[in-house]
């Protein structure tokens, strides 16, 4: 044993059963930590550099990962919204009615009663203003679909917000107005209803997404360390889940600033990417406030580097853009939010820049236009290592699956998003896809297959952040009728959660991987995962999280 070195090493995990991610050494035994870094992986002679400071931890055959990469979610709006009222699974009034008075009665102090997870069909019919005036009146109430698309609000909240006689919206974003000329209380997309979540004093933190603005004027002290305890708890959250690194599809330079205080505070847990938000009302010119993001955020922990637009709505709404038309409504296909010529010479000006681009495109007719945007970036610059994303692809056209190989870009999808899989009912298939079409829907593997790398997440929290869940969603789904198997195997699923998730974030150099000089950055499952059957993984928990060398989180077995 050589005590000198080990005088140096911080840590030790001994008797795992360790999954690096790695192709030149895919097993090993025993990882070591010094100063934040992998100092080594293997057996016993990696065990053998414990020192007399050095902690050691005995895995007991529980299996060690690479920290899991969260390759989409939303940060610091799942981070706020974990004190509104959750009420995922509620159905009908009595019981919609009950949680929204028990909330009111426990929350005296808030300004406008926010619930998250209202499914589409709660009440069995289309939701309407006057449905929750018979819940709360004489508060501002408002509840949130779970794709955070749609946003349903009584009377009183539409007032304060000045739209119940309706309001000029950008394209794709709707006041829904009713045949008396005042709103229903349905409001479609983020613009619709950002007057709405204003009340709540939190529609700064939703700029970003919203708007592609910042904060004006920027917020005073005791708001900017409000917000720094929303976003701490968002990432205690992911790291009880495993979580060291996350792409976040929120966000703006004030979202970077957060995280860089966080980060000086020793409060910052994870590696977060921000993106710059592109909006089809926007100049060209707008781009250079994405390269100074860049500029300005670059490093290990917080970076930017990359320009988020929205192609699409989502199929619930059915402002998802198609290529044919959606069952039940002749003539309707929605539109895509960006004209195609023009969103041609974004996304070449965006790829001239040296910046990625990350697309939300969930109907057919979205993902063509993407891959056309990104195809036109490659005529006009090159065909370069930018690792261009596309986000969810839900649907997607058979002459268009082999283009995302072809081209190098990224297909970023969720295990949990599809009907029937976790947390979302499967009687949405029958609504928003024609029956024929179900055979190209969620594609994972068919894409993985013909060459298009890919990274999983959650998107919460539009889905429960469990990464263990999506593990379990992605292994244990069953084909639609009439349908291919879409499943990747465990080790493709675990790949697409830390090494596939790193890659497309552009962390690759950094984490990812159980490599000597990587980033220490690990995730320990609370059983060997080879072993535990599919169905049971969603119930696993992480034993213990460490990023950066520092555990963040630890199940009480090794508190």
């Amino acid at each position: 044993m050589n005590t000198g070195a080990g005088m140096d090493v911080d840590l030790v995990i001994t008797n795992a059963r360790v999954l690096t991610m790695d192709a030149g050494r895919p097993r090993a035994e025993a990882v070591a930590l010094r100063g934040g870094r992998i100092a080594a992986v293997g057996g016993a002679e990696v065990a053998a550099l414990a020192g007399p400071k050095t902690r050691v931890i005995d895995a007991g055959g529980r299996t060690l990962l690479p920290g899991f990469v969260e390759s989409h979610l939303h940060l610091v709006l799942g981070g706020a919204e974990l004190v509104q009222l959750q009420i995922g699974g509620v159905t009908g009034f009595a019981a919609l009615k009950a949680a929204f008075l028990d909330y009111a009665a426990r929350n005296p102090q808030r300004r406008l009663l926010m619930a998250q997870g209202a499914a589409y069909d709660i009440l069995g019919a289309a939701v309407t203003r006057h449905d929750l005036d018979r819940v709360i009146a004489d508060k501002p109430i408002a509840m949130m679909s779970p794709d955070h698309h749609t946003v349903w609000a009584n009377t009183m909240a539409l007032e304060q917000a000045g739209i119940l006689r309706g309001a000029q919206m950008p394209a794709g974003h709707e006041v829904v107005m009713g045949p008396d000329g005042t709103a229903t209380g349905e409001l479609r997309e983020f613009e619709a209803f950002g007057p709405v979540l204003a009340l709540g004093g939190e529609s700064h933190l939703q700029l970003g997404i919203a708007t592609g603005g910042e904060p004006d004027p920027w917020p005073d002290a005791a708001t900017f360390a409000a917000d720094l305890d929303k976003v701490a708890a968002g990432l205690a959250h992911c790291a009880a889940h495993g979580i060291t690194s996350m792409v976040n599809m929120d966000g703006n330079r004030y979202t970077c600033a957060l995280l860089a205080a966080l980060e000086a505070q020793g409060r910052l847990t994870a590696r977060v990417k921000v993106p710059f938000h592109m909006k089809p009302h926007m100049d060209l010119s707008e781009l250079e406030r994405a390269s100074a993001m860049h500029a300005e955020f670059n490093g290990d922990w917080v970076r930017s580097g990359f320009v988020k637009m929205f192609m699409d709505g989502v199929v619930d709404s059915r402002t998802a853009y198609m290529l044919h038309d959606y069952p039940g409504v002749p003539g309707h296909r929605a539109a895509p939010l960006f004209p195609p010529g023009r969103f041609d010479a974004i996304c070449a000006e965006i790829d001239r820049r040296g910046l990625q681009i990350a697309v939300h495109a969930i109907g057919d007719g979205a993902v063509r236009q993407t891959i056309d945007g990104y195809e036109a970036a490659a005529r006009a610059n090159g065909l370069h290592d930018m690792r261009h994303r596309i986000e969810h692809i839900e649907l997607i056209d058979r002459a268009d699956i082999p283009r995302l190989g072809a081209l190098g870009i990224t297909a970023s999808i969720q295990p949990p998003h599809p009907p029937g899989v976790m947390d979302f009912p499967l009687n949405t298939m029958e609504t928003v896809y024609h029956r024929d079409r179900w055979r190209d829907a969620y594609l994972w593997k068919s894409l993985k297959d013909a060459g298009a790398p890919v990274a999983y997440a959650s998107d919460w929290p539009v889905t429960d952040v469990s990464v263990m869940r999506g593990i379990q969603a992605g292994l244990t789904r069953v084909p639609f009728e009439g349908t291919t198997d879409e499943r990747l195997s465990l080790m493709e699923t675990l790949h697409a959660y830390t090494a596939g998730g790193a890659w497309a974030a552009h962390f690759d150099d950094i984490t990812g991987t159980l490599r000597t000089g990587m980033a220490a950055d690990l995730v320990l499952i609370d059983g060997d995962i080879e072993a535990i059957p599919p169905h049971a993984i969603g119930a696993t928990p992480v034993a213990l999280t460490i990023a950066g060398g520092r555990i963040t989180y630890a199940a009480e077995t090794f508190a």
